[in-house]
C-alpha cells in the first residue's frame, strides 16, 4: 500500500457547458459564461487553469444576472 500523506488529490473539474451555446455581445457564452478561448481550450487546461476559469465563470455569471445553476 502506498503512502499518500501530503498528497493533495482534488476532484476533476468538469466542464461548465450547459449545451446552451450562444455568444453575447462580448463573445461570452450565455450558457456557461466562458469565452470562446476558454471553451476551445478547456480540454488542454491543467487543473489550476480550470480553477481560474471557473472563478471567472462565477464572476461573469453573477455580473450577468443570468444565474443558471
Amino acid at each position: 500500500m502506498s503512502d499518500l500523506k501530503g498528497i493533495n488529490i482534488e476532484p476533476e473539474i468538469k466542464s461548465p457547458c450547459m449545451s446552451l451555446c450562444c455568444l453575447d455581445e462580448q463573445d461570452i457564452c450565455i450558457g456557461c459564461h466562458r469565452s470562446v478561448k476558454e471553451i476551445t481550450g478547456w480540454s488542454r487546461m491543467d487543473h489550476q487553469a480550470k480553477k481560474e476559469t471557473m472563478q471567472k465563470v462565477a464572476e461573469r455569471e453573477q455580473a450577468s444576472g443570468r444565474m443558471m445553476r
